[in-house]
This record gives structure tokens, sequence and C-alpha cells, in this order.
């Protein structure tokens, strides 16, 4: 049985995707916002989800805990997360926006918006909504058998 060429199957697809779209992003994250893409990701999560341990922040960002440990003390080295102590675990931490976070993830947010409309935007909405559902699909059967996995 004769393979596909690599460049027919759809992960390499969806890698290539991925690696395209973060370079560019990158860039605009720097260039708006003035922080790298993965700061720029915890603090979306971190102003999205508030108040987060690191932990909650890894699984929001797509992080593994010291990527979003690193990131989370890059933030609060810049004075957009503060860290406070958690209340239910004495050993834990809190992350949570300043009021310069607040303002930094209000763009970062509108950055997410057009950063979308210009790599989405030659698909027509009906193009968008569809492949939208079949990615949530994708990422909910990875996720359950991660999930059951862990268990």
């Amino acid at each position: 049985m004769t393979q596909p060429a690599l460049e027919r199957f759809l992960t390499y697809r969806l890698h290539a995707l991925n690696k395209i779209t973060d370079r560019d992003t990158n860039r605009a994250y720097l260039a708006d916002c003035g922080i790298p893409l993965g700061e720029a990701r915890c603090l979306a999560a971190i102003g999205r989800y508030a108040p987060l341990s690191v932990n909650d922040l890894a699984r929001a960002a797509n992080l593994n805990k010291g990527q979003a440990s690193r990131s989370a003390q890059a933030l609060v080295e810049r004075g957009l997360v503060e860290k406070s102590h958690s209340a239910s675990d004495g050993r834990g931490v809190v992350l949570a926006p300043t009021q310069a976070g607040i303002a930094q993830y209000q763009r970062i947010i509108g950055l997410i918006a057009r950063r979308n409309e210009e790599i989405f935007g030659c698909l027509s909405a009906d193009e968008q909504r569809l492949l939208g559902g079949m990615l949530d699909r994708l990422i909910g059967h990875l996720q359950a058998g991660t999930d059951h996995e862990e268990d």
C-alpha cells in the first residue's frame, strides 16, 4: 500500500500551520505588546480565568508547568501579574493580573481577534464555524484519551 506524500498528512499540515501562525503571531505580540508569544498566551489565560495556580495556568495556556512558571515569573517581573499565597495550598501561589496587566490583556485580546481574522479570513463564516466545530471535536477526543490515561 502506498502512503500519501508527507505534506498530505493532516498532522503534518496542522504542525505547519501552527509553526507559521506562531512565528507570525510572536512577531505581532512583540511589535504590538512588547512581550513574546508564550508570555502573551499566559497573560491572556490569567486575564480570562484569574485567579489561577501555576498548574491551572499551564492547562489554560496549553503549556507544561515549567513553561507556565517561567512565563508567569516574567509577567510578575514586568509588573503585569501579581503572585499571592494560595489560601487553599500553603505552598502554592495564585496569579492575577495587575492594573497594567489588565490593560495589556485588553491589547492582547484585540490582537488575537485581528490575528484570527488574518489567518481565517480566507474562509467564509460557515467554513469557520465548521472548522471550529471539527477542531472542538478533535480536541475533545484527544483530551478524553489523555484524561483517561491520567486516571
